[in-house]
């Protein structure tokens, strides 16, 4: 199982540099989960930027993995990740649900290198 995180979809859909090093995971939706969220982040960033055609595009190419929604046992499961690895919210309830479905977190998120079960590549730096 696979889980992208928001800032992997983020780049893949805007066509940055890492895009093609989360391309198979996003590309299998078998095997993708999706927390739901990553469906707020993503749809947010993109409502903002590119529009509500764009953003329902996104969630609709998002949704064909196994969407994950955040109940009581999985905030709690998050809660307790968050406070043991430090992480915000969103982070928390990403890992909790990679670690739940014992899936591979693919993200450019520096605050998740090296943690186990975690495919990093650093975010290139846009050129202005």
């Amino acid at each position: 199982m696979n889980l992208v995180d928001s800032s992997a979809w983020l780049a893949y859909f805007a066509g940055e540099p890492n895009a093609g090093f989360f391309a198979r995971a996003i590309e299998d939706g078998e095997a993708l989960i999706v927390p739901s969220v990553c469906l707020y982040e993503v749809f947010k960033v993109v409502l903002r930027e590119g529009g509500e055609d764009a953003a329902f595009a996104a969630v609709a190419a998002m949704e064909r993995g196994e969407v994950v929604d955040l109940d009581s046992e999985l905030a709690m499961e998050a809660a307790a990740l968050g406070l043991e690895e430090n992480l915000a919210f969103a982070d928390s309830v990403i890992y909790a649900v990679a670690k739940k479905h014992d899936a591979t977190l693919w993200t450019q998120d520096v605050h998740f290198r090296g943690k186990p079960g975690v495919k990093f590549k650093a975010k290139a730096e846009s050129k202005k």
